[in-house]
């Protein structure tokens, strides 16, 4: 992926991950476009970061997703790189009876959210000379963390409709990539955690390569795991965050 000289709308920009991850891109020189559940971050970023603009989204909303497409594309017409980074993580109980509104929210969010709106900029993609498609995925797609079920089967959803989505895209100008983060200090000071500062100089690292998965060093063994094994190291992972619980924001 070039790192310069881009229009790129990134959702979930105005917090965590997606916010640095827009910053950065920004100072590479890029136009950047943020959407985002909370207005007021939303306005605190682009007042910190001049000449970075946002757009109104629901992504739980089919409607929001297709009057926001027809808008960037009419008011950016080079928009060229679409970041599929919004996401919410809640507990729940795959052992007990499931919060209907936890589990409706997380997949619109996390899975629905990026397929509608890859639809509804895919054609105008598909129309530029160099396009891409980033979905932002998680290491807990490939090793579940048992008390956040639902988003890490949605991390999972999400991941093999990436590698169906790049192979289907193969014979056009549309690259598809898939940032796979590792636990990262986004909302949350959590010393186990990756810091933000330091997984975003490594990924824009990545980007300019010529790869398909967004992989840092911390996020490899986690990637590596699925197998004939694979329940050994989940169960290992779940153990060891049941004797220290982990803070979830």
């Amino acid at each position: 992926m070039k790192l310069t000289g881009n229009t790129i709308f990134i959702t979930g920009g105005g917090s965590g991950i997606g916010r640095a991850l827009a910053e950065a891109l920004h100072n590479l020189g890029n136009k950047v476009i943020i959407s985002g559940r909370r207005k007021e971050r939303l306005v605190e970023t682009i007042r910190a970061n001049p000449g970075m603009s946002t757009v109104e989204l629901n992504v739980q909303d089919p409607a929001s997703i297709e009057t926001a497409a027809k808008q960037l594309i009419k008011e950016y017409p080079d928009v060229n790189v679409l970041v599929n980074n919004a996401g919410i993580i809640q507990s729940d109980d795959a052992a007990g009876v499931i919060d209907e509104d936890v589990l409706i929210s997380t997949v619109t969010t996390n899975l629905l959210g990026p397929i509608r709106l890859t639809s509804a900029f895919i054609e105008h993609l598909k129309a530029k000379e160099e396009a891409v498609v980033i979905n932002t995925t998680s290491i807990l797609g490939f090793v579940p963390l048992a008390t956040t079920a639902i988003y890490s089967a949605t991390k999972a959803a999400l991941h093999t409709y990436t590698l169906s989505q790049r192979y289907m895209l193969k014979d056009t100008s549309v690259k598809v990539i898939e940032i796979v983060p590792p636990w990262v200090q986004s909302n949350n000071d959590e010393p186990r955690a990756m810091p933000l500062d330091s997984f975003i100089d490594a990924i824009i690292k990545i980007l300019g390569k010529d790869t398909d998965e967004v992989l840092v060093e911390e996020a490899k063994m986690f990637r590596n795991n699925p197998g004939p094994n694979e329940g050994v190291f989940v169960t290992q992972l779940n153990d060891t965050m049941n004797s220290e619980p982990p803070k979830i924001h």
